[in-house]
């Protein structure tokens, strides 16, 4: 059985404010029963009295960690799920020397699906190569040819000038994205989406919105010389204009093995999806790199791994996303933190200058920043920098860096972020009473 958690840990896996405030609510043992966790599992499980007469029966297996309830609810983990998890952090659980059925039996079939979901992966791992090639022969026709009348249209957007595109809206670009998604080419769509949101950003948005449209051309360049650029950086244009790469293929490159932080989850919309970067950094080998998970419509996002502790595992990186990364196999239970705090401002600046040389379309970079102080400029959230010992970063505004502050105290902490051109977004900041996260 692995360590308990903090609170912290366990309302980081909340899938909405609501679903936090709710579980805390229940994380009482006045509605609970048959309380247990461990006998030889790394699960935890009760009964909780609902409205009807028959308990909602609640199981948690943290090694996913993975979360079952009777109850109807459809969010991931539910209320019950996260305050039976808060009752064993807190210590309330008691071990126990049996698992109790209801749990068995969803344990058991977890076992399975994962047996029978093996078996099939190991079917599909040997493709035909043959057809294989013919897919990628068509791909490549498909996407050369939108490819081409993309640079038709980014050259008519510098021909007619940009004039009134900060009051066209979406309309003028709609099309050329849906002409992207048809030439199979889901990156340069995106690309082409943020013209609008772009236009619509404030003073001096025309230098923005042409400094995306000359990175755009760059990428479609680049696609039509795809042969003769260097290995890794033919691996970051495809990875760009949105070549697929398969999880399996990505699970069979060499592994980078290493305890790692957990030190972050931001979430974030991109279209359609909800989209989860899980931010981790390796005590040895001092990689921080980030998991990303896509969930549509009403599908739970990822919470393999909750922040606050640590894990022995390998990461595989994505070909042409070096930051990016899949959770392979795990060695052991997690455990705590390792007492390492990040970097200085110093290196996290030529990491990010390493990262834009690598690939010139990055927009983030996952970083963890050591022994920084922030330091607000006025009373809004804007204007904030994160100040070491020498050197300084701004921060991305938002409300959130309040909390930084009150946990700062005016001491050094580290924070863990996304390192973008505007700086860098906070999104967890660990003081000397541990990690805390939103």
């Amino acid at each position: 059985m692995q360590p308990r958690w903090t609170t912290e840990q366990v309302l980081a896996l909340a899938p909405d404010p609501a679903s936090a405030t709710a579980g805390r609510r229940l994380a009482t043992p006045g509605p609970w029963s048959e309380l247990g966790a461990g006998a030889g599992t790394s699960a935890v499980w009760g009964l909780c009295a609902g409205s009807g007469k028959t308990p909602y029966r609640a199981c948690v297996d943290l090694s996913g960690p993975a979360f079952s309830c009777s109850c109807p609810s459809r969010k991931f983990p539910c209320k019950h799920a996260l305050a039976l998890l808060l009752l064993w952090a807190d210590g309330t659980v008691p071990d126990a020397t049996e698992v109790a059925p209801h749990a068995v039996a969803w344990l058991d079939g977890r076992r399975d699906r994962a047996a029978k979901a093996a078996a099939k992966k190991d079917e599909a791992a040997t493709p035909d190569p043959v057809a294989a090639a013919r897919r990628a022969e068509r791909r490549a026709g498909n996407v050369g040819a939108g490819l081409e009348e993309l640079r038709t249209w980014l050259r008519d957007q510098v021909r007619t000038g940009l004039a009134g595109t900060d009051r066209a809206g979406y309309g003028h670009v709609d099309r050329v994205a849906a002409r992207m998604v048809d030439a199979q080419a889901p990156g340069l769509a995106t690309a082409v989406r943020a013209v609008p949101s772009l236009a619509a950003s404030g003073p001096d948005w025309p230098v923005r919105v042409l400094d995306h449209l000359a990175l755009t051309h760059l990428l479609t360049t680049a696609h039509a010389r795809l042969g003769e650029l260097p290995d890794e950086l033919a691996d970051v244009v495809r990875s760009r204009v949105g070549y697929p790469t398969r999880t399996e293929d990505v699970l069979a490159t060499a592994p980078v093995r290493d305890r790692w932080d957990v030190w972050a989850m931001h979430d974030s919309v991109d279209g359609r999806l909800a989209v989860r970067r899980t931010l981790l950094r390796g005590a040895s080998t001092g990689r921080t790199v980030a998991l990303v998970s896509f969930a549509a419509g009403s599908q739970p996002l990822d919470v393999t791994v909750p922040p606050g502790v640590s894990i022995d595992a390998d990461v595989h990186l994505y070909p042409g996303a070096p930051t990016r990364g899949v959770l392979g196999e795990r060695h052991g239970e997690p455990g705590p933190p390792s007492t390492d705090a990040g970097v200085s401002v110093l290196d996290a600046t030529a990491a990010w200058a390493r990262a834009l040389a690598a690939d010139p379309w990055t927009t983030q970079v996952p970083v963890v920043l050591a022994g920084v102080v922030p330091v607000p400029a006025d009373s809004s959230d804007r204007g904030w920098v994160l100040r070491d010992e020498t050197h300084a970063l701004p921060a991305v505004a938002s409300p959130h860096l309040w909390r930084v502050l009150a946990v700062s105290g005016g001491r050094p902490v580290s924070v863990a972020g996304e390192h973008t051109s505007d700086g860098v977004l906070v999104c967890a900041v660990r003081g000397e009473d541990g990690l805390v996260t939103w």
